[in-house]
């Protein structure tokens, strides 16, 4: 009998070199979302409400105000996402220990841009992925796919447990903030969305490796939400669908997914000694704490990492991993929960054990 369990043997994440606080990304966005007389207080309020001190952009700040149209925002995102794309890729193979023409399938997720072929093709040949590799590229998912990127990883090697698997995220959010759109979601979009990259490298059950280990995972597709989240395709490209109702769905149906999910491996909230949730925005934040009943601060690195980059998109819950695995030391046996919700709308968890 197959055993059903994955091992996570290197997850890294990367950020573009350009890094600003919050205030000069407030004033430089204030002209490109409302114009050279724009009102930069009304932008100030919003951003503030993010608790997002710093973040990491793919282009130096003066750039975007002169971005013409989509067509450029989208060439400037594959070219950018090749890069981090590939340097994160690389990354976790060395943390992995493991040689890229190891690697049997690779996962590619992204929202941010459009790219045919897509960036896990683009950067095979240079990261030196084999020929007969297996692609698997997912677009759409948005803020769930690293969570969910690892459950069909996990699915995956499940059959296939001689073989490793690769999940690569590249999310360039910059690139999407609408010009002369002064709908409250872009605006609130414009202080709260970072650039970055992620990669995780997993191997199936006969490759021991050490790491945490994903036990399993559930998906939950929430009714009538399809507009809490998601894009609006038009000339001028993405235009983010942001919903207030996002904490309001968490209260609804999170505590319930979370506990029926623990239940079914006789687990309790109580149990889990490693909480890895993406960092959606701070009221998010704060309905998975009150929801879960969490004590003392098990997000405080969810928490972290929405103060220093913001939120990545399907890349942020790969960083709050990688610096799980960096910063905190676990017993051997600690069960652990990943988890990240997105359009759909719709969460993912993921149940790993240390």
């Amino acid at each position: 009998m197959v055993e059903r369990v994955t091992t996570l043997a290197g997850v890294h994440a990367t950020l573009p070199p350009h890094r600003y606080m919050q205030a000069e990304l407030t004033a430089a966005f204030t002209e490109v979302c409302l114009g050279p007389d724009g009102n930069q207080a009304l932008l100030e309020r919003l951003h503030a409400h993010t608790r997002v001190s710093s973040r990491h952009l793919v282009l130096p700040l003066e750039q975007y105000a002169a971005i013409p149209g989509f067509r450029e925002s989208n060439d400037l995102f594959i070219a950018n996402a090749v890069e981090l794309g590939a340097a994160a890729l690389t990354g976790a193979l060395q943390r992995a220990g493991i040689g890229a023409d190891e690697v049997d399938v690779v996962i590619s997720t992204t929202i941010t841009g459009i790219a045919v072929p897509s960036i896990e093709a683009r950067i095979a040949q240079a990261v030196g992925l084999r020929p007969d590799v297996k692609r698997v590229p997912l677009f759409g998912l948005g803020c769930v796919a690293g969570a969910a990127g690892i459950a069909r990883l996990h699915d995956y090697l499940i059959g296939h447990p001689d073989e490793v698997g690769a999940l690569l995220s590249v999310e360039l959010c910059s690139l999407t903030v609408q010009r002369d759109d002064r709908s409250v979601a872009n605006l609130v979009a414009s202080g709260l969305f970072g650039d970055g990259a992620s990669a995780v490298v997993a191997v199936g059950a006969n490759r021991p490796e050490p790491g945490p280990r994903v036990l399993d995972s559930r998906s939950h597709l929430y009714p009538d939400s399809q507009r809490t989240m998601g894009w609006d395709v038009g000339g001028g490209g993405l235009k983010i669908v942001l919903d207030a109702q996002v904490p309001a769905i968490v209260q609804q149906y999170l505590g319930h997914d979370v506990r029926s999910f623990l239940n079914a491996h006789s687990l309790q909230v109580e149990d889990i000694g490693a909480w890895v949730s993406h960092p959606g925005g701070p009221k998010v934040i704060e309905a998975i704490e009150a929801e879960l009943g969490l004590d003392g601060d098990p997000l405080e690195l969810t928490w972290r990492s929405l103060d220093q980059i913001g939120n990545l998109s399907s890349s942020s819950v790969l960083h709050v991993l990688r610096d799980t695995l960096d910063k905190r030391s676990l017993t051997p046996g600690t069960p652990g929960m990943l988890m990240a919700m997105g359009p759909g709308f719709c969460s993912e968890l993921v149940l790993l054990e240390w």
